[in-house]
């Protein structure tokens, strides 16, 4: 049926950008149409703005899509897939929206955002009062491939996590494989740069597991640089897997630290021509290794110029350590140059990858100002004691999850650092959330809460509501509307030129996709510990991912299995 809005209402909805300035004056935080941002040089070109306008009394509100003859109609057949919020604070990163509202979800897309909507018959009715409504937190940089991963991602805010760093080949694999097995959140994964090396360089045939991707990355056959031939080969393949739905491209640099520059730059030449991203780990900075065949940041930067290609740098707060100021003011001179650049950061000072990787080789670590100390087995707790124990764990295993502490977090020093990163204008939030791993060898488990024993990474678990925490409650470093543009909006708005279907996402337009979180905004907290990871995240009072509840009243819905595919359309 039609809602009809006063004067005073404001609605998001299929024209162009606004924002009502009765708004503006009751929040103060709302931002008139000249005050909106322009694209941003870091970001996609065509970046998709969350549409508004003001509903007055004498229009009504037609369901996106849908004609005003056929509305009632509709929805009488859809009232059992209605919901409406109520009475919560409403934010839309997009159209810099930040006020009381209500939110109205139908067929698993947002129908309606306004004041005082009235309930369609039948609706389920969800009270908000106190609490903030947003678009779901998209993860760029998830490791979990499992049903367990996501339900802790769920827990964190998250409604879309996206392996885009690494990636998994064959991608078709991936995809199916996850759709077969369900997901509670969105997937989806890039094209494996180190997957398509090794194929061809060591003949290693990849399967879409992260165990096996784990494990071949300490192999050094792969490492090294190619032969014409050779890199016509594994370019081809990469070109291959974006057809076939990859994010793009993700590169592995800093696992196969010595190959030569030419091929990455090949690499962001077939990535400019698909029309999509790159997801770099980059390789060894000039200030940790002098040696290197380029400083891992500004490769990118110099790539990013050459080609146009749009190139994102994955994890900078632990592949910069605390050399972060030049790896900022580096990819900062890139940007205002004109260049594609952006970057991501997760709130921990200790990261996490395979024993076997490269920059864990004893030598590799000297040079970073760190030993085999520093270096923690995930699923033992084992504190490595010397150089010849970690040596002998990278022969045996190494494909062995490990912490790297490259930060202390309890140092005010290390800690600003990180803050830092996290407070770069435009970084993103992401996790490099890692599988879970329990005692008998299973990286799976459909039981929740989470049998015990369960072993990984805290930021798997509570990478975005750490970062609430810090950057919102704790230091007012940000505010609600910029932590949803930073964990929400602006990593949808890197996928929008290859992925039509993340311009659905990270915002509340009408037609937008309903991902939505809703959090308590005095309670949000992690509570996962590098002792005991697979605590999940309070604060999350409700999780919808496509309009299906995963998250109700704070406790998960183990029967949710929601999530869906997105896929990547190169040009």
């Amino acid at each position: 049926m039609p809602l009809e809005a006063p004067a005073t209402r404001m609605f998001f909805s299929a024209s162009k950008p606004c924002v009502d300035m009765r708004e503006v004056k009751q929040t103060g935080t709302g931002r008139s149409r000249a005050g909106q941002e322009p694209p941003l040089p870091g970001l996609v070109r065509n970046a998709f703005v969350s549409p508004c306008r003001v509903v007055r009394r004498s229009e009504t509100l037609t369901p996106v899509g849908m004609s005003p003859s056929r509305t009632d109609q509709v929805v009488q057949e859809e009232t059992s897939m209605q919901t409406l919020l109520q009475g919560g604070r409403v934010i839309d990163p997009a159209g810099g929206f930040d006020g009381a509202a209500d939110v109205l979800v139908a067929d698993g897309k947002i129908a309606a955002v306004g004041t005082d909507l009235a309930p369609p018959p039948g609706a389920e009715l969800v009270d908000a009062t106190g609490l903030v409504i947003g678009p779901g937190f998209v993860d760029l940089h998830s490791h979990v491939h499992s049903i367990a991963g996501h339900r802790l991602q769920a827990m964190d805010g998250v409604t879309t996590a996206l392996d885009l760093e690494a990636g998994l080949m064959p991608v078709e694999r991936a995809y199916a494989e996850a759709t077969a097995a369900g997901r509670p959140l969105h997937f989806g994964f890039s094209a494996s740069w180190g997957g398509a090396r090794a194929q061809v360089l060591a003949g290693i045939t990849p399967d879409a597991r992260i165990a096996s991707s784990l494990a071949v990355l300490g192999d050094p056959r792969w490492q090294r640089s190619s032969s014409p031939r050779e890199l016509t080969a594994w370019l081809s393949l990469l070109e291959d897997e974006l057809a076939a739905g990859a994010l793009g491209i993700g590169i592995l640099m800093g696992y196969a630290p010595a190959t030569e520059p030419a091929e990455f730059q090949a690499v962001a030449r077939l990535a400019a021509k698909a029309g999509a991203p790159t997801f770099t780990h980059v390789r060894e900075l000039v200030e940790m290794d002098p040696a290197t065949p380029v400083d891992g940041s500004t490769e990118i930067a110099i790539a990013a110029a050459e080609t146009g290609a749009a190139m994102h740098h994955c994890h900078v707060n632990s592949t910069s350590g605390r050399h972060v100021d030049r790896v900022l003011n580096t990819l900062e001179t890139s940007r205002q140059s004109g260049s594609r650049v952006t970057l991501e950061a997760y709130p921990y000072g200790a990261g996490s990858t395979a024993v076997g990787a490269a920059f864990i080789a004893p030598e590799r670590l000297r040079l970073k100002g760190l030993g085999p100390s520093s270096v923690i087995m995930v699923e033992t707790g084992e504190r490595i004691a010397d150089a010849a124990r970690l040596e002998q764990l990278r022969a045996q295993d190494p494909g062995a999850p490990c912490l790297l502490e490259f930060l202390d977090e309890d140092n005010p020093r290390d800690l600003a650092l990180l803050r830092q990163a996290l407070a770069f204008p435009d970084a993103v939030v992401a996790s490099d959330a890692m599988p879970v791993l329990w005692p008998d060898g299973s990286h799976d488990s459909t039981r929740w809460p989470l049998p015990p024993g369960g072993t990984t990474h805290p930021r798997t678990a509570g990478t975005f509501t750490k970062t609430l925490r810090l950057m919102v409650r704790e230091t007012g470093a940000w505010t609600w509307l910029e932590a949803f543009r930073r964990c929400s909006y602006l990593p949808a708005r890197i996928l929008d030129d290859v992925a039509p279907g993340a311009r659905t996402k990270g915002h509340l337009g009408v037609g937008a996709d309903a991902d939505l979180v809703v959090l308590d905004p005095a309670a949000v907290t992690d509570t996962a510990t590098y002792a005991d990871p697979t605590r999940a995240s309070r604060g999350v009072r409700h999780l919808y991912v496509a309009g299906v509840p995963v998250v109700s009243d704070g406790a998960l819905r183990p029967d949710a299995l929601p999530g869906r595919a997105l896929r990547g359309e190169p040009r």
